[in-house]
């Protein structure tokens, strides 16, 4: 009798298994398989469901609720004694190695790794900012829509805002939409074509989150998508001459209403459509929109998606950019020249024009810019592929480009008027043995070595770096006043440090220790030996002294993205 076996082969399958384990989701269900088949799941695991009823429906009949024959019936407990086990057929083994068997220890690895994840974006809020573009790939739209409601079951309060200026565009042809400040003039007729094409997108979606949803196990009513008026909005108006008729900007967002819907485990759906207290209907820009709902409501995250299969990359090194500070977009904006107004107005934009993916991709960043500074703590811009949202949100690695808050201001590098300052901060160290002494005259010949994180001009932490051989870099003289401990400064010098690291080129990072060793560990450094230290740093070791070394190897930015995430 050959072993019922399961193969999974793909962490996007694992990932949406994890979702389908949840009490939740899966009800009961049940269906005979004769033991010596095997089988392997090679469809994604979230329509398990629509599989088997296609088997039991094979099973019972080749409709539906066929009735079954009394000849049928009576075969049953045949099939039923195929399905017992011979005790005579059984025997007791030691299994050799367990982690390759059936691929199991790779399901193991991944669910282990996402488990903080998961557990870290529970019961969070995320607005999403679904493009008219994305319609036209049905495939991914359909995959993308499951992979939303997959967020949803694993605890995240979802807001949805639908765009259609896509569908909108190629409705009106060769008529031409007179655009200024990035803004779409609206006229009656317009306003019609865009009303039937926002319905449309909004059935579509509907139709498509209640599929997922369904086979999620929302047999009791959990988790309905419910659009409605969730925002008011106003006219622009007569802008440097030009009529923007029913063309309008956000008003106001019914924050209470929508923290209502997700009371009820409920998921809100906007359009790009807004209604005036008289009862008149303006076109918003969508991803103002969603920006204006994530800052009103607090969202923890807001994620936009790209049409097209863009990404940043380095010049210099030819890599993947996955991470960008609040100060890196604003920056990248600056230099393009591109400026968005809270409202939807635009600036810039004609410069790139002609190139669609560095368009897109600006554009985006621009309105994830506006998100973050209405309060939003992280920003992610996608693309379409299948499964970039589960890989962003719940691996290490990461599928799109980050952008958050930040946390590294007031952290510069320090100089020589920063010497005082750092040697009170440490002194009290130096004098109960935690630090080495270190003269003023040392710290300021080594001043470019080390940095300062700064409140109105006093030093409130310190910590240096240097640079060793083998890609190897020390980080020492960590230190935070103690007022300012609790609030995480510590952890955020730490971080600023590692990254420094990164743009070195520097790996692998160590400490050395002889009483905050814990505080290390914590933070996933691992005790070595003296050995494992760059030569030139071991010949400089104090045997007397006798500090513990911590090494930790860091690979990509996304790793410290995902420490500074809980």
């Amino acid at each position: 009798m050959k072993p019922i076996k399961i193969s999974f082969f793909s962490k996007l399958s694992m990932l949406r298994l994890l979702a389908l384990m949840n009490m939740r989701s899966i009800k009961s269900f049940s269906i005979g398989l004769r033991m010596s088949h095997q089988f392997r799941i090679l469809r994604p695991l979230f329509n398990c469901r629509e599989e088997m009823r296609g088997v039991e429906a094979e099973t019972l009949g080749d409709k539906a609720g066929e009735i079954v024959s009394d000849t049928t019936i009576e075969t049953l407990p045949d099939l039923m004694d195929d399905l017992k086990i011979d005790p005579r057929s059984v025997k007791f083994t030691i299994e050799k190695d367990f982690r390759d068997n059936s691929g199991r220890y790779g399901f193991v690895k991944m669910f282990r790794g996402s488990a903080n994840y998961i557990a870290n974006h529970r019961a969070t809020l995320a607005v999403y900012h679904i493009p008219g573009g994305a319609l036209d790939q049905k495939e991914n739209f359909r995959d993308l829509m499951s992979d939303i409601a997959l967020t949803w079951l694993l605890g995240m309060k979802i807001v949805l805002v639908a765009g259609c200026h896509h569908q909108v565009s190629k409705r009106v042809g060769d008529r031409e939409m007179s655009l200024n400040n990035g803004l779409v003039v609206t006229d009656e007729d317009v306003l019609k074509i865009i009303k039937e094409e926002a319905g449309y997108i909004r059935f579509e979606i509907e139709r498509q989150l209640a599929r997922s949803l369904l086979m999620h196990g929302t047999m009791d009513g959990d988790g309905n998508v419910v659009s409605g008026n969730f925002f008011s909005a106003q006219p622009f108006g007569i802008l440097d001459g030009t009529d923007y008729k029913y063309t309008g900007f956000v008003r106001r967002i019914e924050v209470e209403k929508i923290r209502q819907l997700h009371t009820t485990r409920d998921i809100c759906l906007l359009s790009a459509l807004g209604v005036s207290p008289s009862g008149e209907v303006f076109n918003v820009n969508s991803e103002a929109l969603a920006a204006s709902v994530a800052g009103s409501l607090g969202a923890n995250k807001i994620i936009f998606f790209t049409v097209q299969d863009v990404i940043i990359k380095s010049k210099e090194f030819g890599n993947q950019i996955q991470s960008l500070r609040l100060s890196d977009a604003s920056n990248i904006l600056d230099y393009w020249g591109i400026a968005m107004n809270r409202r939807g107005l635009t600036r810039g934009l004609e410069s790139v024009i002609n190139n669609p993916p560095a368009h897109e991709l600006l554009y985006k960043i621009g309105w994830a810019k506006a998100a973050l500074e209405q309060g939003v703590k992280r920003a992610h811009i996608l693309t379409l592929k299948q499964g970039a949202l589960l890989q962003e949100l719940y691996t290490c690695d990461g599928s799109g480009t980050l952008i958050s808050r930040d946390i590294y201001e007031g952290i510069r590098q320090a100089k020589v008027d920063d010497v005082a300052g750092i040697h009170e901060l440490i002194t009290p160290l130096i004098e109960v043995g935690t630090l080495i002494d270190r003269p003023k005259a040392d710290l300021e010949k080594n001043i470019e070595n080390y940095y300062v994180y700064t409140r109105d001009d006093l030093v409130v932490g310190c910590g240096q770096l240097k640079k060793f051989e083998d890609n190897s870099a020390e980080i020492g003289c960590l230190v935070v006043r103690r007022e300012y401990r609790a609030n995480g400064k510590g952890d955020t010098m730490l971080s600023y440090l590692e990254r420094l690291c990164l743009k070195l080129g520097c790996t692998k990072v160590f400490v050395l220790s002889t009483q905050t060793m814990e505080w290390f560990v914590e933070r996933d450094f691992k005790e070595v030996t003296v050995d494992k230290l760059p030569v030139s740093r071991q010949s400089n070791y104090n045997d007397a002294r006798g500090s513990k070394i911590y090494m930790k190897l860091i690979i990509s930015d996304r790793e410290l993205d995902a420490s500074e995430l809980w």
